[in-house]
């Protein structure tokens, strides 16, 4: 894949669109690997006869593995740049899917969550600066586009869950494993592009890092916005860990029926990905979040109630909304410390990975002490912490733009 320099625009933002294109459908096979994990929760629970605390531990490992590494890839990648860093992600998840599919204790389960983790560490940060220098200025669009790829690769994971490991076995896990060298060969390539701009950017000016408000403002903000994500991640690893559980003890489901709802939820996250970074580019990053952390209120609030079709209504509701958000608070992000996508990409992709584990692990102690509805019900209130959103700065004009 090259870098055109003499062609007309429409070209040159054709090649950047067509280079976000794959690196969306590499975020796709990377995160349909990873939400293979908590789509089977199911199946290892009844195979090594775990409880919910042991598999909140497991999502907790894979995320926090996750949490801990992106913030500090992201720093050492925006200082010393790691083009062929991405190829290596597929190689670390391909490893870790291997375990699950062939793990013969708890102990390799946890091995395997944590070199999927590991893959999302490396992952992350630089693609997602991969999207932002082919945005050509369209730093919403691209992010969500970017962003959409691994939703609907976290809403194809349970698909493949319910059609193919469930009837086949956990060892069939390993077949799925043959998506890690598609992302590779992809990811390979993608690399040589960013390269080739690496090269190229030797020879321009030195990005502007000035602050666009006062410093201890830029990290009040920051501070908000990861409350913000904290908030929104919890609840998503409520609906992602134990919906599954929850509409199969309340409504008596087949497992299969309960992956699908969870596929509707899934896929309607993706869909509000994508929604809200075209419409942040027009609006502004801080219009979508008030949106969506303030809109999903009432529906989060109703969802414990519901019967099960309001339960399958308000699940594709709360996602599209919900979900809405999170390009735009990395943009949002990004513009406050201009020159960071690294870091920032690091933090938020890893603090969301972290945040929604520790969530996970201490919602599965509740599940186990209190019932599983008592969790949804706990939950439902966690949207009421988005009144945080108020305290966000109004960035200047040429900022936001």
């Amino acid at each position: 894949m090259t870098t055109v320099t003499s062609q007309s625009p429409k070209i040159t933002e054709a090649t950047t669109v067509s280079l976000i294109v794959v690196v969306s459908f590499c975020h796709m096979f990377n995160d349909i690997m990873q939400s293979l994990l908590s789509a089977i929760y199911p199946l290892i629970k009844t195979n090594y006869n775990l409880d919910f605390r042991q598999i909140g531990f497991l999502t907790m490992t894979f995320q926090i593995t996750a949490s801990l590494l992106q913030p500090v890839i992201g720093i050492i990648t925006d200082r010393w740049p790691m083009p062929y860093s991405l190829p290596l992600s597929s190689v670390s998840t391909f490893t870790g899917l291997l375990l699950l599919a062939n793990a013969d204790s708890y102990t390799v389960l946890l091995i395997g969550s944590s070199l999927i983790g590991l893959g999302s560490a490396i992952f992350h940060p630089e693609a997602s600066r991969v999207a932002r220098i082919a945005s050509g200025g369209r730093h919403g669009f691209a992010q969500s586009l970017f962003q959409v790829g691994g939703n609907f690769g976290s809403a194809l994971g349970p698909l493949l869950a319910a059609f193919i490991i469930l009837p086949n076995g956990q060892s069939s896990v390993a077949w799925l494993a043959i998506i890690a060298v598609f992302g590779f060969i992809a990811l390979t390539r993608v690399s040589r592009w960013y390269a080739e701009k690496q090269r190229q950017s030797k020879n321009k000016p030195a990005a502007d890092r000035t602050l666009p408000l006062p410093q201890g403002r830029v990290m009040f903000a920051i501070l908000v916005l990861v409350l913000l994500t904290t908030t929104k991640n919890v609840y998503m690893a409520s609906i992602s860990s134990y919906f599954t559980f929850f509409v199969i003890e309340k409504f008596d489901v087949t497992v299969q029926n309960a992956q699908l709802m969870l596929f509707l939820f899934l896929g309607a996250s993706a869909a509000g990905v994508f929604i809200g970074g075209p419409i942040g580019d027009r609006m502004g990053a801080r219009f979508v979040i008030w949106f969506s952390i303030l809109g999903v209120i009432p529906f989060a609030l109703m969802m414990p109630y519901a019967n099960l079709f309001w339960t399958c209504v308000l699940a594709v509701v709360i996602g599209i909304i919900f979900s809405s958000a999170f390009s735009a608070i990395v943009v949002f992000a990004q513009e406050l410390v201009p020159g960071r996508v690294g870091m920032i990409a690091g933090v938020f992709f890893g603090f969301a990975f972290g945040a929604g584990g520790i969530g996970a692990a201490l919602l599965g102690d509740f599940a186990d002490s209190h019932g599983i509805e008592y969790v949804y019900w706990l939950c439902s209130f966690l949207p009421l912490l988005g009144v945080l959103t108020i305290l966000l700065p109004r960035l200047p004009k040429k900022m936001a733009a």
